[in-house]
């Protein structure tokens, strides 16, 4: 039994909604089934007609507050069964409502100043309970604890009902069946949130808690996962460190390789937030051991390409960098500018290796005589050699301060004449 609490503004237009036939058209048979209205008849209210003047009736201690009323007067909690269980009779529903009510202090047994409210039901295994915070003698309801009164009281009734999994009977053990018993895993979701499955006993459940682990129980079993907004360090930390306790407990755990630590200390941790220059480490260490041109081509590949290659990237970043400086301080130009140059000088780098992606994959397949092999003397191309002349300490020379004309057209002479592919963020 699982309760969902919410707070709304319009009571008419909640009574409304609910009696309706619903977003999906699933409500069916809406029906008034508990309720104390102080003396008001909400059970002849309770029809499509009169919706107005139930909340009218609902409504009145609020009303009489005027303007100290709160903005959300109006509690809803709406209450499901385990769908795997048969359903409750309106009977036993009117009991469950009177319970959280009570249990929650909206109406407490045989208080004289209690919250006005109703509970109905439009749904099979479901029941709205609608209350108005305002109690008769004026005061108003402390909800704070109401979520956590809600779901003690849920589960107190649903182990009264029998809707909680039995325990099972210890066995002797000249009878116990030693049936190897499957691995807690640990793995990260699509969402980016990480989930321990498979911790279905008290022992293993304390573990993932004290490792760090939020434990949920619903329906669907005990599951113990991670919030999305935990950072990816701390999620790796705790999903070694639950694995590490659990196999000291003697279980077995799958632990996914993206959440071990021993298999992602890599250099990056060596370098700490420069996780960039990390990677760039390992691709380094990935062209020195290339054993042929195919090899050399998948890892230069990572630097050259057009579109998620580490150069564009970088000229990316400092394309921004000189913009986000303008941004901030436009007096910063010159600053500006040695990004913008930087960018240009990328940019000729990646013109500069357009074509050597076919020549790298041909390495090594045809062998030529070394008399006959021609010395190529080192040369820049005409991109590399403008944007050379247009260097920081070239452009501080010659262009002026309010950067005119000139400048533009230097600027212009730095672009290479073939441009990287588009951004993909």
């Amino acid at each position: 039994m699982i309760a969902h609490l919410q707070r709304a503004s319009n009571t008419a237009g909640l009574l409304t909604y609910l009696y309706g036939p619903g977003e999906r058209g699933n409500h069916t048979s809406p029906r008034l089934i508990a309720g104390d209205g102080h003396g008001a008849p909400i059970e002849l209210l309770a029809d499509a007609g009169s919706l107005p003047y139930l909340a009218q009736a609902l409504d009145a201690p609020v009303e009489r507050l005027g303007g100290r009323a709160p903005k959300r007067p109006v509690w809803i909690c709406s209450v499901r069964t385990d769908p795997r269980r048969p359903d409750l009779t309106d009977s036993q529903w009117a009991t469950v409502a009177r319970r959280l009510v009570a249990a929650t202090g909206i109406a407490p047994d045989g208080d004289p100043d209690a919250c006005r409210w109703i509970a109905l039901r439009n749904q099979p295994r479901q029941v709205h309970v609608v209350a108005t915070l305002v109690r008769e003698d004026g005061s108003l309801h402390n909800a704070y604890r109401d979520a956590f009164r809600l779901q003690t009281e849920c589960r107190r009734l649903a182990a009264e009902l029998g809707h909680l999994p039995t325990t099972p009977h210890p066995k002797p053990r000249d009878q116990e069946t030693h049936v190897p018993a499957p691995p807690i895993t640990i793995a990260s979701e699509l969402s980016g949130s990480v989930v321990a499955q498979g911790a279905d006993d008290e022992l293993s459940a304390m573990i993932l808690k004290h490792a760090g682990f939020q434990q949920i129980e619903d329906w669907y079993g005990r599951r113990h996962r991670l919030p999305t907004t935990t950072p990816i360090t701390d999620k790796v930390a705790i999903a070694t460190h639950a694995a590490e306790m659990l196999r000291a407990a003697r279980y077995g755990v799958d632990l996914a390789p993206s959440l071990d630590t021993a298999r992602t200390a890599t250099a990056a941790n060596l370098l700490g937030p420069y996780t960039a220059g990390a990677e760039l480490l390992q691709l380094t260490d990935q062209i020195r051991s290339a054993e042929n041109g195919e090899d050399l081509r998948r890892a230069v590949d990572h630097l050259l390409h057009p579109e998620h290659g580490a150069l564009e990237r970088v000229r990316e970043a400092l394309e921004a960098a000189g913009e986000q400086i303008t941004d901030l301080d436009d007096e910063a130009y010159q600053l500006a500018d040695q990004f913008g140059f930087a960018a240009d000088f990328v940019s000729s780098a990646q013109s500069e290796l357009v074509d050597s992606d076919a020549k790298l994959r041909h390495l090594g397949c045809s062998q030529q005589p070394a008399a006959k092999t021609p010395t190529l003397r080192p040369r820049l191309p005409d991109s590399r050699s403008a944007a050379l002349t247009t260097s920081p300490a070239a452009a501080k020379a010659k262009v002026s301060s309010a950067f005119g004309a000139g400048a533009a057209e230097a600027a212009v002479a730095v672009r290479p004449s073939q441009t990287p592919g588009p951004r993909t963020r």
